[in-house]
Order: C-alpha cells, then structure tokens, then sequence
C-alpha cells in the first residue's frame, strides 16, 4: 500500500523523544498551558519570523479568534478566495461577518490579487488569502491595494508551514528557494495555522497557532483563547475554551525540528513529478517559488481521472481530492452565493486530483506513481 502521507513513518526516528516527553508530562501532572505550550509558542513565533504566537485548540479556532481580535462590527466583509477549505469561511460566518468571495487565478490555486480590488467596498474591513497546497499568495501586492484604507489582513497558512514569500525575494535561486526570503506566519497583521496531523506541521490530534507583530492583538488573543483570562479566576473578557493541550505541543515541538528537512523532501518529489510526468493530458497547476506541496495537485478531465484512480485502486495507491467542490458549490453556502461563478476554482474544483506527497516515499513507490499516470 502506497499511503497518502504516512505520520507513523515520517515519524518513527523521533518517536522515541515524542514518547518520552508525553511521560514526562503525565509524571509532572501538568495538561493544560504547562511548560511546553510556552516554550511551542516561542519556537513556532521564532520559526516564522514573527514576535508573537498564541497556541489554540484548532485552525478553524485560530482563524475565528483572529477576526474576534479585530473587533469588527457585525456584517462587515471578509474578502477570501472561493477556492478552499469550509473552515475558512465557517470562521468567518461564526464570526458575525460576511464573506464575499474571490475567484482564484486560471492555472494556480491562488486567490487572484485583481478581483480583490473589484471586490473591495466601504464594508470590506478584512483580505483573507489561503496559502493553498502550500503555495505563497503575494502579500505585499495586497498591502499595495489596502494601503491607506482601513482594511486587515489576515491569511490562513493551514497548509504552508515553513513556506517563503520567495516571489517578491531578488536572492531566489533557479529551481529551489533560497531560503532569505520572509516566511508565512510573518507576513499579514495576523496569521493563523492549522496543526491539524495530516498538516506538514501536525500534531496528533486537534491543534492551532496564530502568529502576530502586533503586540495588541497578541495581549487579546492570549486572554480569549483562555476564557478571557491569563491569571486563573481573573477573566477580563468573555473568552472561549481554545486552548492547546500539552501533550500536543511537546509533540509539535520534536516535530517542529524536523519539518524543515520534512518540507524538503516533498519539494524533491514534486521536482520529479514536474519533470516527469509527461502524458499530455495531465495539466500541472503552478506553484509558487517558496511552495512547500502540502498538497501535489494535477489536472486532469473526469474520463482519463475515472481511468487513473482505477489504476491507483488495482496498485494500492492511495489519492486525495482538494476541493471536490468550491465554496460556492457547498450545500450549507448555497443561499450565501445564489448564481455567483468562479469560473477559475470550479474548474480546478472539476479537476483536482492530489498525488501522494508524504516526505518518505521510496524511489520506487514515486517511480510507479509517474508511470501509472503517464501509461493512461
């Protein structure tokens, strides 16, 4: 069986420290807000190249907490592209605002920066770009268009942990990132991560950070996500129960260490399916120069698809689809967007279909992969 991404496998060198420290934790009694949730922060704010993180229960917490800190009114809009997860936009639903969708771009998964500008009203208070498949959006395009207007961003970086903004960095490199450039979780008012465990960075179970430079926001977010309070029976603000536990964050610290290497070994597999995978009815989408492939998607019509998973089926090869269906498409939202297109995320919603991506596939599983596609 080839799996879609493997933890116990990526994991396994570092299962010995992961085991040892959980016991620590059980032997010091210590569950909630203990030493290694203070020390994940620190790490994941480091990492990033941010000031501040505040660890939560979540990413779909992490981008609901993040609106709460702006302190909006209620039915303000949120700006983000048609072309992700449910959580996004739930957040911002649950959140009191109102989401107003972008298409992305034509051959990227990418929130297109023009239709921002159209979109933007005297409501729009926040943009909320998605790093989808672990590429980067262009940040300092949209501060360009939000420049002297009183308007937010805030980027959901769920799946570009450990990703650069290397488009905008002179230094890049031919063919690999070089590494100078900012990273996601540093360049937004907040940003916000899922560490959900199919995630490059995952936990092994629930969990969530937000990042931030803005000392304000950070004070906030620390006393909502802890019922509005950071000294026990002093609750300042009505919060919410969003914390994360810490068992998750000594795990997420071990990993944190490793994802670097992790994220490099993914870039080398999509370096092999770009160069070859050569059957002409498979679209490859583009990714951006800091991507670190979350997810590895081809485009490919419905009659070859059908052909292909059955092939993936007879070799044990497991494959994903990220999104079947935009947004707009979603039965919940279906009196959100009443005969709105998105021409551009219907398309790739259509055609979608994500390779195995995870860091330690052999030579020969990746090997079989580009031949299966390639044979059909």
């Amino acid at each position: 069986m080839i799996k879609f991404f493997n933890i116990y496998k990526q994991d396994k060198n570092i299962s010995e420290n992961i085991i040892t420290d959980i016991k620590k934790i059980i032997k010091s009694n210590s569950f909630i807000n203990g030493k290694a949730v203070n020390d994940f922060e620190k790490n994941f704010a480091k990492y990033c190249g941010s000031k501040y993180a505040v660890a939560c229960a979540n990413g779909t917490d992490a981008i609901f907490l993040a609106l709460k800190a702006l302190g909006l009114k209620k039915g303000s809009e949120v700006i983000l592209p048609a072309m992700t997860y449910c959580s996004t936009i739930f957040s911002v639903i649950n959140s009191g605002l109102k989401p107003v969708l972008a298409d992305i771009n034509e051959n990227s998964p990418l929130i297109n920066i023009d239709s921002i500008k159209k979109l933007i009203s005297k409501n729009t208070q926040v943009i909320m770009p998605v790093h989808l498949y672990g590429s980067v959006v262009n940040i300092k395009k949209i501060k360009k268009i939000v420049k002297n207007k009183k308007i937010y961003i805030i980027d959901d970086c769920a799946q570009a942990h450990g990703a650069y903004d290397c488009d905008n960095c002179i230094n890049y490199k031919k063919n690999n990132c070089c590494k100078l450039g900012k990273r996601v979780g540093s360049l937004s008012d907040i940003s916000c991560f899922s560490l959900y465990p199919g995630k490059n960075l995952g936990a092994y179970g629930d969990a969530g950070i937000i990042t931030t430079n803005n000392k304000k926001f950070y004070n906030y977010l620390k006393k909502i996500t802890n019922l509005g309070s950071i000294k026990k029976f002093h609750h300042e603000l009505i919060g919410f129960n969003s914390r994360l536990d810490t068992i998750q964050a000594s795990v997420l610290n071990n990993k944190l260490k490793h994802l670097d290497k992790n994220n490099n070994k993914r870039y080398l597999i999509a370096k092999k399916y770009n160069t070859e995978i050569k059957n002409p009815i498979v679209k490859k989408i583009e990714y951006t120069k800091g991507s670190v492939f979350h997810q590895y998607v081809i485009r490919i019509k419905k009659k070859y698809k059908i052909k292909l998973t059955k092939l993936f089926h007879k070799n044990n090869i497991e494959y994903g689809y990220h999104y079947p269906k935009p947004l707009n498409k979603l039965s919940a939202l279906k009196n959100f967007f009443l005969k709105k297109k998105y021409l551009n995320s219907e398309s790739l919603a259509n055609d979608c279909l994500s390779l195995p991506i995870d860091p330690n596939l052999s030579k020969a599983n990746i090997k079989l992969i580009i031949k299966l596609i390639n044979s059909i």
